[in-house]
Parts: structure tokens; C-alpha cells; sequence
């Protein structure tokens, strides 16, 4: 079944994958595209609507992202946000300037709701602004739809052209009335249906699989982390014994993590495949020796997760398809688009330039997070599996930061256990979206006993988090968080010192290098 789908295209804007989330939680399916794609390339797509995102610079600047104003005589609905409302507006002759007066942050706004866009919304709405630039006079035929006291077109619309524009961004959590007006875009201007579930993902994807295989040999790349775990079940499902699944316990995973990835596919598992250890600890310790950049780090580990794949597949004989679990967050801060690569993932940006397989398949390259433990509960996947803790493909190669080594390894898994059990005894677990400790290269005085130390200090982090795309620091309780401190100080040798990570995404990445 093809799904219908909304575009958003990609003019620079770091909410540029908020925006397709929230449209995924409409139950319409969503893209992000670059701006450089053409209008037949749109056209074959037949969207059902496209939004504009925002992004960091000034329409009236030649060198800033433009698009061929043809767009706007398609017929198909666009929703222009921040920069893209300035970019509509810019386009079809109203003016841009820069405003007079910024604003940031959480604005009131006064919306007319006799406008479809606001259908149902407060006449009085806090919505997210940051710009400043501002649309100064909107288009020929366009109607204002809201305003502030320092921004006169805050949205304005076209109904006859099914043309819509924000200046706010009601992607983000903060615009309180933001997914009524997606909502409102998705279903009454773009009249989408609503057809993008996970049970249709499920089926649809597995049927792919098997038409695409055939009764060729499969290669998986395991971790036991939820995206390779839902990947590797849909392939099982999909191609049964035809897939080989290769656990690479590179030395850098969490406390008894190895172990417990064997017990769940090895040979007493419950699931149809073939499965392969491989213990290369001193391999990965010998690579890393002396690397010191968090880049580089991802780009050797990755490069050597293939490595050992290629030397599998050589074993098994002839395979035609690596498979991997890398997800959408994975792809955007790989580099899509106009947005800059946040950092290099070892299945997408870490690839070495010679692959020995035929093909890569990566089944949920278009999913976000909570969509691959949605597909991993359609696919019967045990809760405590598909809800376990995310952990990146580097491992705790980039929670340590500086040099890898097999001492720095062992303190940061004991640290995190220690964590880890003690957050889920508290039942602090629940809301959290992530957490775990890492292992910072400083080295502080510290004093135990009648004994001067001179040790490591631990970072605990954990967030909160609907998607991944953005988070913000979790406020554990302090009694938690004292009971962490002094197991980790008293028990992990070679620790003096505890700190907590108070820092959202953005301006940091939720991984801690």
C-alpha cells in the first residue's frame, strides 16, 4: 500500500525533523527533502501538502536558499514556517525586512480563528518565535491571521491558493496549541486521510523484504539495542534462516550486555535466524589507542564493525545484503539537506567507502525512535526489549571522552549499572527517555579515608524526550541522585568525583561526545 505523504522541505532549519514527527503523529506519513530538489521531483512524489521550514538566514539575501515560485501554482497546500513564511511571502511580492524589535521564545499571539489553520484554537495563543526578520506587508490576496505587538504577520493565509504561513513554529512542545494547527494543515487543508500506522509499516516492510531478498543471504548487524533488535526481528520474519545475525561485542558495551544479547538471539532465543558471536575487545582497544577526537573515534568504530561483518560474510560464503538498524535521527545528523552534520553515526556517516555486500538495507531508515518500539510491539517483541534504554552504535566509545581504554571501560560500566539500577529501584525510570553515566577525561584531588586521591569524575545523565529530535535535562530526585553518587564514589575504583549534566538538546547532543 503506498501511503500518502506530506513533504517538508529542507531550507536549513534545526526543527527541520520535529516538523515531519509531528506530522507522523497525525498518522500521515512525512518526508524531509532538500530545498535543491526539482519541481518534477516533487510532482512524481504527488505530495499531499508540503511545509517550508525555517531556517538561519534573510530571504532578501541572494545567497540564501530560494525555490522556483512554480511551487505555488501546483494546487498543492504549502505551510510556510519562520524562515519558509518569509520565503512565501518574499516570493510572491509582499515584503521582508528585518524586524525592529526580535523575538525569542515563548510569545503570546493573537490568532483569528475563523481561519482553518486555527480552527479550534484560543484566540490567545503562547507560540514559539525566533526570528528577526520579519514579514512586513504579506502578499497580494493574502489575509493576515495573527499577529504580536512587534510582529503585524505572525501567519497569514490564501484559502483560495491553499497557501499558509507562520512566523511562529508550531512543531515545538512550547507553541501550546502548535499540533492543532499541524493538524488542522495535515487534515482539513491537505485533506489527508490518515493511513500511516504501524501495523501497515509492519506488513507492508516485510513483504518488501521478502520480495526484495528473494532466496538471497542476509547479513545483520546486531547490537541487541531496540533498532537493530526490531530490524533483525523483521528480516527473521520476513527471510527466517536465510539471515545471519552478527553480534560484534566490540568491548564497549554496558555491564553483562553481551551476555544477555546472546540469551535473547543465540541458539535459545525465540526467533527464527542464525546467530554469531564475535568477542573483538582487544581488537577495538588496539584501534583506538591514542585517539583522542570524538569523530574519529565513531569513523574507526565503524569502519572496523564493517570490517568484522565483511570477514563473517567470507565465512558464512556468498551474502548478498548487510542490514542495519539505522533510524531518521540517524540520517539527518549524518547530513541531509541543508542541515550541517551534528556527528558521523557508524551505519550511515561512518561508512568506509568499500563495502564487500551487495546491497545495504536499513528496513527503518525512515522511522524516529518511538516509531521502531511502536513496530517492535506490532511485531511481538517483549516490552522489556523494545522499552530497553537506547544505547549508540560506538558504545561507550563516546561516553568516554578522550583515549578508550580497557580501564576507563571498566569504571564507566560499573558507574553506569550502579546507576542504572539504582534510578529503576527508585521507580525514576518511568518518564525517562534516556539515561546513563559516562566517564569525562578530567582528573580532580580528591581525599578518601586519611589518603589523598587523584581520580576520575563520572557525568550522569538523563533526559526527557518524546522523539529524540530535541530533549531536556531530567530533574531526578536529589536523594537519588546522592545514593548513585556515593555507591559510585565508594565502589568504582579509580573515581573520586560525581557530576549531574543539567544541558538540553540543543545546544548538546543527547549522547555525551
Amino acid at each position: 500500500m503506498k501511503n500518502e505523504m506530506i513533504i517538508v522541505l529542507d531550507f536549513g532549519g534545526q526543527y527541520n525533523q520535529l516538523i515531519a514527527r509531528r506530522v507522523r503523529e497525525c498518522n500521515v506519513y512525512c518526508e524531509v527533502k532538500p530545498y535543491t530538489m526539482s519541481l518534477d521531483e516533487i510532482k512524481a512524489l504527488n505530495p499531499k501538502g508540503i511545509i517550508f521550514t525555517g531556517g538561519p538566514n534573510s530571504v532578501y539575501d541572494e545567497a540564501s536558499p530560494h525555490y522556483d515560485k512554480e511551487i505555488f501554482n501546483l494546487g498543492i497546500p504549502i505551510l510556510g514556517i519562520c524562515y519558509g513564511s518569509q520565503l512565501m511571502a518574499y516570493s510572491l511580492d509582499g515584503t521582508v525586512e528585518t524586524a525592529p524589535v526580535s523575538e525569542y521564545g515563548h510569545t503570546e499571539v493573537t490568532v483569528d480563528t475563523t481561519d482553518v489553520l486555527f480552527d479550534g484554537a484560543s484566540e490567545k495563543t503562547v507560540c514559539w518565535m525566533s526570528h528577526t526578520d520579519y514579514i512586513a506587508k504579506a502578499p497580494e490576496g493574502f489575509k493576515v491571521t495573527a499577529y504580536t505587538p512587534v510582529c503585524p504577520v505572525a501567519a497569514m493565509s490564501c484559502a483560495e491558493r491553499k497557501l499558509y504561513a507562520t512566523q511562529f513554529h508550531p512543531e515545538v512542545m512550547h507553541t501550546k496549541e502548535g499540533m492543532k494547527m499541524l493538524s488542522n494543515f495535515v487534515y482539513k487543508v491537505c485533506g489527508c486521510a490518515g493511513d500511516w500506522k504501524m501495523d501497515s509499516f509492519v506488513d507492508s516492510t516485510i513483504k518488501a523484504l521478502r520480495e526484495k531478498i528473494g532466496s538471497g543471504k542476509v547479513l545483520c548487524a546486531l547490537s541487541g539495542g531496540v533498532d537493530s533488535s526490531v530490524a533483525a526481528v523483521l528480516l527473521s520474519k520476513a527471510v527466517g534462516r536465510q539471515l545471519t545475525c552478527v553480534f560484534v561485542d566490540h568491548g564497549l558495551l554496558r555491564k553483562n550486555e553481551g551476555d544477555e544479547v546472546e540469551a535473547v538471539f543465540g541458539p535459545n532465543g525465540h526467533y527464527e535466524l542464525n546467530f554469531i558471536r564475535v568477542n573483538a575487545q582487544q581488537r577495538y582497544y588496539d584501534k583506538l589507542k591514542g585517539v583522542t577526537e570524538p569523530e574519529e573515534k565513531r569513523k574507526i568504530i565503524g569502519a572496523e564493525f564493517i570490517r568484522v561483518f565483511e570477514e563473517e560474510a567470507k565465512k558464512i560464503g556468498s551474502v548478498d545484503f548487510l542490514v542495519q538498524g539505522t533510524i531518521y535521527p540517524d540520517v539527518i545528523e549524518s547530513g541531509l539537506g541543508q542541515s550541517a552534520v551534528i556527528k558521523s553515526h557508524h551505519n550511515v556517516g561512518g561508512l568506509p567507502s568499500v563495502v564487500d555486500f551487495k546491497e545495504i538495507i536499513e528496513p527503518l531508515r525512515m522511522l524516529f525512535k518511538d516509531e521502531v518500539r511502536k513496530a517492535g510491539l506490532e511485531l511481538g517483541i517483549p516490552e522489556h526489549l523494545v522499552f530497553r534504554q537506547p544505547f549508540p552504535g560506538p558504545g561507550l566509545g563516546i561516553r568516554i571522552i578522550g583515549e578508550v581504554t580497557e580501564e576507563k571501560v571498566r569504571i564507566v560500566q560499573e558507574a553506569d549499572y550502579i546507576y542504572r539500577e539504582e534510578v529503576a529501584k527508585a521507580g525514576a525510570d518511568k518518564n525517562l527517555g534516556q539515561y546513563f553515566a559516562a566517564l569525562t577525561n578530567m582528573r580532580s584531588v580528591g581525599v578518601m579515608g586519611d589518603f589523598r586521591t587523584y581520580d576520575y569524575a563520572v557525568v550522569l545523565r538523563a533526559v526527557n524526550t518524546s522523539d529524540f529530535m530535541t530533549a531536556e535535562a531530567a530533574r531526578l530526585p536529589w536523594e537519588v541522585i546522592e545514593k548513585v553518587t556515593n555507591r559510585i564514589v565508594n565502589e568504582v575504583k579509580g573515581v573520586n568525583r560525581v557530576l549531574y549534566d543539567c544541558t538540553g538538546k540543543p545546544p548538546a547532543t543527547i549522547e555525551f561526545e
